[in-house]
């Protein structure tokens, strides 16, 4: 991944970085230590933000996708660090303009447990309300001083 700056670029908004992830993906991501939060696992995570996607009627929950399990079920290869990794599925439904748009639907935060932080990431919607919303949910995950 690469981070992508702007001449506008303050330390505070270094809370959340905007990269590329493999060159091509536009993805924002997050590490909050567990210092930071009083989320302690990645199940807490994830109940704080069904509750914000529950306050937000035209945002509906879909699921919850255990990515560790699978991965580890299928052999497939995890990174040592990486204690626990899931992905929240979930879907802005303002509008359907055209049938393409479905292509870039539902959305997703994915979570993970790297011990002593978690790393929380997702790719940039192509609404701005979406990544405003996802941002300052990720961004609220930061509840401690």
């Amino acid at each position: 991944m690469r981070s992508i700056t702007t001449p506008e670029t303050h330390e505070e908004d270094l809370i959340m970085k905007q990269t590329l992830l493999q060159e091509k993906y536009p993805v924002f991501v997050a590490e909050i230590a567990k210092s930071e939060t009083t989320c302690q696992t990645v199940d807490d995570v994830v109940e704080r933000l069904k509750a914000r996607i529950a306050e937000n009627p035209k945002v509906h929950y879909i699921g919850l996708f255990d990515h560790y399990a699978h991965t580890q079920a299928i052999g497939g290869e995890i990174n040592p660090e990486i204690k626990a990794a899931v992905d929240l599925i979930f879907c802005f439904g303002y509008a359907l303009p055209n049938p393409q748009v479905l292509a870039v639907r539902p959305r997703s935060i994915g979570i993970a447990d790297l011990g002593d932080r978690f790393v929380v990431s997702f790719m940039e919607a192509p609404m701005q309300p979406a990544n405003e919303a996802m941002e300052a949910w990720v961004k609220g995950l930061r509840d401690r001083a």
